[in-house]
């Protein structure tokens, strides 16, 4: 292959903006087909995005010609059952996070990468992200001395009555298609860093509950994490909050460095009692970066930046969460 021509499953909000116009930006990628089970919403995108080809039928798309890599950007519910389908077409796959429902279906995911010898990109693209890499960097040249703990805490007030009546929100707290609450759908993000700066976990424990009862999902989970270099985490995701919380603070015995996932372009840095600020600019498609990494290595000019089984590790980890055990 010389140019990636890629095939969405899936063309809904998060492909408008965050993904779908990147994959004609990208160099030697180009967006041939969608596909969305609502055959006038999959015409009108394809219209709108100037896309040549749109289908209502996902293993039609899967079996074109012209299309050479699959994007799947369904909720998770759907993941597994399109990644093994175009990975039994000899297509490579970039899948969105989280990566399935649950650790099992993850580890089915990868493993037919493995056997069928297809390429598996998971879409964990903070990864790529400035501002992460820098903390990645800052990390690595121990600016922040040894790292012994890891703090994250994430608040968000309660869905409304109004937001819970709307599916494009209503199923991300549908445990049956979306694998469990609103942490699934914003934790993979946070612990996906974690697993890049700090590697694997040695120990897991967490709760999880809902408390609120206005949905099936929990809507807390509190998690601890000894890693096996032995620094220590723990984060807590609470969504019924007064108001609103996210930041993450990275602790080392010469300073710290602290930033948000979802609300903020910035590091604060703090050693010696000094703190320089570090500012990055928001990203047009946030999602660019991680598909010029994945494109370079469907073409094999690069390194897989992001493995299958590198997600379902955080898939363990969710599970672990959200189950106790």
């Amino acid at each position: 292959m010389n140019t990636i021509k890629w095939g969405i499953i899936g063309c809904g909000d998060v492909t408008e903006l965050k993904s779908g116009p990147a994959f004609n930006k990208v160099p030697n990628s180009a967006l041939v087909a969608v596909m969305r089970r609502n055959a006038a919403k999959a015409a009108d995108y394809a219209k709108r995005h100037n896309v040549p080809k749109w289908y209502s039928n996902a293993n039609e798309l899967i079996h074109d010609t012209d299309v050479n890599a699959v994007y799947i950007a369904t909720p998770p519910a759907f993941h597994e059952a399109y990644t093994i389908a175009a990975i039994k077409a000899g297509k490579p796959v970039y899948v969105e996070k989280p990566m399935s429902l649950n650790y099992q279906a993850s580890q089915k995911m990868y493993l037919a990468a493995e056997e069928h010898n297809i390429k598996l990109v998971v879409a964990h693209y903070r990864r790529e992200w400035p501002l992460f890499k820098k903390i990645k960097e800052l990390i690595d040249a121990g600016t922040i001395g040894n790292i012994q703990l890891v703090k994250l805490v994430y608040d968000k007030p309660a869905l409304t009555a109004a937001e819970l009546a709307d599916e494009k929100i209503a199923w991300r707290v549908n445990p049956a298609i979306s694998g469990g609450g609103l942490f699934h759908d914003l934790a993979p993000h946070q612990l996906d860093i974690l697993y890049l700066l700090f590697g694997d976990a040695r120990r897991i424990q967490g709760l999880a509950t809902n408390q609120a009862g206005a949905y099936e999902a929990h809507d807390l989970v509190a998690g601890n994490i000894l890693f096996n270099n032995n620094i220590a985490f723990t984060g807590t995701w609470y969504f019924n909050a007064a108001a609103p919380a996210d930041y993450c603070e990275i602790t080392g015995n010469n300073g710290n460095i602290r930033f948000s996932f979802f609300s903020s372009n910035m590091i604060e840095l703090t050693v010696g009692g000094n703190t320089t600020t570090f500012t990055f600019d928001a990203l047009q498609h946030v999602q660019q970066p991680m598909i010029e990494k994945t494109v370079s290595y469907f073409l094999g000019q690069a390194d897989n930046p992001c493995s299958g089984y590198e997600a379902s590790i955080i898939m363990r980890w969710m599970d672990i969460f959200v189950s106790g055990r």
